[in-house]
């Protein structure tokens, strides 16, 4: 009879720590998966700071390119218009001096025209450089600043 109680005694002590063990097993699986599902939200949130950078940057950039285009394509209607009508002066007037007269102010309007069109070109690209210092600047700040404050797990 003793020797049935210490036989039982036996086979119930390792069967107890392989519950014990079992236990164990299913919390560090519980664990582990909390510490990978922290993992990938802060791998996505540090990604969706990155694409917001991204966004902001080429938005600036697509307006540059915007105003950029879009000054083009006024300047050349701008000097489709102007040879037009200058073409038009110098080919129906009869008077040489008033021929003459339409040349210079053809060869000062183009100067001029050149001129304002390059200056709203360079101005364009201080306004992105601009941009680019303060906003994109700002945005990085920003997102440096929350990594840094980002308090670290113990868990």
């Amino acid at each position: 009879m003793v020797a049935e109680v210490l036989l039982s005694l036996v086979l119930l002590l390792p069967a107890a720590l392989l519950a014990l063990v079992f236990r164990q097993l299913q919390a560090c699986r519980v664990l582990l998966r909390r510490i990978n599902s922290r993992r990938i939200a802060s791998r996505s949130v540090i990604q969706k700071r990155r694409m917001d950078l991204m966004e902001v940057r080429n938005r600036t950039k697509l307006f540059e390119e915007t105003v950029s285009g879009g000054a083009s394509a006024v300047e050349k209607v701008h000097r489709a218009i102007s040879s037009t009508t200058f073409g038009l002066i110098d080919r129906f007037s009869k008077d040489d001096d008033f021929r003459e007269n339409a040349m210079r102010a053809r060869a000062t309007h183009d100067q001029t025209t050149s001129e304002f069109y390059g200056a709203v070109r360079t101005t364009n690209r201080a306004l992105h450089i601009l941009a680019d210092t303060l906003i994109i600047s700002k945005v990085e700040k920003r997102i440096l600043s929350r990594q840094n404050q980002r308090p670290s797990d113990t868990d």
